[in-house]
């Protein structure tokens, strides 16, 4: 089933009884080439361009909830690339120029709107920083304006300019960032991983790892053994905990990031705005919701919701940036496990048993990076070598002292 214009038109007029389920739902096979822990966007990704790009076989993703149900539909929805470290930006850009071409690749429309993000300046030296930010994005192949005051204020006339303690000095353009809608890149890739021939199988926890002589087997489900050539474990926030099941302990902690939407507004905000002084970001849904949020939670939880204290710090950068804000009523907040690296960067890379590899340490970006995150996995699992946008995300860096520390906060999760 292809989706076109043409479709819509027709099932409109025959009383739509054309349209039929995205993916089937089989049971699980005893034994793969491939398994894939996780049915988040990661996990979804990986087994798509591994069966449509490397021709890979008998692949199954295993997701213990609903596919979707994590990280991939619980976050703000930015896309973007504008990332300073040569062991960063080339992957993020990447990524920016898979998702450019994913709604005509998948046949599904994923509302990818290249609306642009701003990252506000208030000092001068943040207006140098981002300048060498600017300079590393144009060099890696991406796109990036520094504007003054002025062509800020030509976009945005009702940002609060003149606060006494943050004004407004200039800013930072991307203008191929945006948005995406975050189910449907989910259910996008799950439809094409199935078109492919992808067992996608709901409702299957994994239990645990069959290790013999270092090298994996299988996994223990909540649906019985399954056997597997390889194993990509792709599971967000639960690394920590999943991983632990074969053994090992990771250099990571799982935070919970919360999330923020407002009543339906008339539109205001027609790109993506973060705030210089502080950690705030927004942006406008199609349906009017302003969609916002800020710093992770302090403490570590695998819970999917945070506390009150966040959500005050949140409406704090918000006002400071934009006091009109203060007139919309809060609909509804949610959060997402955060799984944070100690340098806050990711890590795609084999592990020290044989046959089992690890997809992990997103901390923020981990919905901008899901094409990209999905094709590098791939391309490990299928060929044993990392891709070439992703050679710096092993997982000894922190070992051999090569961490790509992004935003220089050191080894400090809770600030990353």
């Amino acid at each position: 089933m292809r989706f076109s214009g043409f479709r819509v038109i027709k099932e409109a007029l025959t009383g739509y009884k054309g349209w039929g389920p995205l993916w089937r739902n089989p049971e699980p096979q005893p034994s793969y080439d491939y398994v894939i822990v996780g049915g988040g966007g990661h996990g979804l990704a990986t087994a798509y361009h591994l069966a449509k790009v490397f021709k890979g076989k008998r692949i199954a993703v295993l997701e213990k909830g609903w596919l979707g149900s994590g990280n991939i539909g619980r976050n703000t929805t930015i896309i973007r690339s504008n990332y300073l470290l040569p062991g960063n930006e080339p992957f993020y850009e990447f990524s920016m120029k898979l998702w450019e071409n994913m709604e005509q690749e998948f046949n599904f429309n994923a509302m990818v709107s290249q609306r642009g993000i701003l990252n506000l300046i208030h000092t001068d030296g943040q207006r140098d920083a981002y300048r060498r930010r600017g300079n590393a994005m144009l060099l890696a192949g991406a796109d990036a304006e520094l504007l003054d005051r002025e062509q800020v204020r030509a976009m945005y006339p009702w940002l609060n300019f003149d606060n006494a303690r943050f004004p407004i000095k200039g800013g930072l353009l991307q203008r191929r960032a945006g948005t995406a809608r975050h189910d449907g890149v989910a259910w996008g890739y799950a439809r094409g991983a199935d078109l492919l021939g992808v067992d996608l199988i709901q409702n299957c926890e994994v239990t645990g790892f069959r290790i013999e002589n270092n090298r994996v087997l299988g996994v223990e489900t909540s649906r019985g053994h399954i056997g597997a050539g390889k194993v990509g474990v792709a599971v967000a926030g639960s690394s920590g905990r999943v991983m632990a099941m074969a053994g090992m302990r990771l250099p990571i902690e799982s935070h919970v990031l919360q999330a923020f939407v407002s009543e339906g507004l008339k539109p205001v905000v027609d790109g993506v705005i973060t705030f210089g002084a502080g950690h705030f970001y927004v942006s406008q849904s199609d349906k009017g919701g302003l969609v916002f949020g800020g710093d992770i939670d302090g403490y570590n939880s695998y819970a999917q919701r945070g506390n009150l204290p966040v959500i005050e710090d949140v409406a704090e950068g918000g006002m400071a940036l934009m006091p009109a804000i203060g007139r919309a009523r809060l609909l509804r907040a949610w959060g997402g496990i955060m799984d944070m690296s100690m340098d806050g960067s990711p890590i795609i890379d084999r592990t020290p048993i044989d046959g089992l590899y690890l997809n992990a340490g997103w901390c923020y970006g981990g919905f901008k990076a899901t094409p990209a995150s999905g094709y590098a996995f791939a391309h490990l699992l299928a060929t044993d070598r990392p891709h070439e946008t992703a050679t710096a995300y092993r997982l000894d860096r922190f070992n051999r002292g090569h961490v790509i520390d992004e935003k220089g906060m050191g080894a400090q999760p809770n600030l990353h």
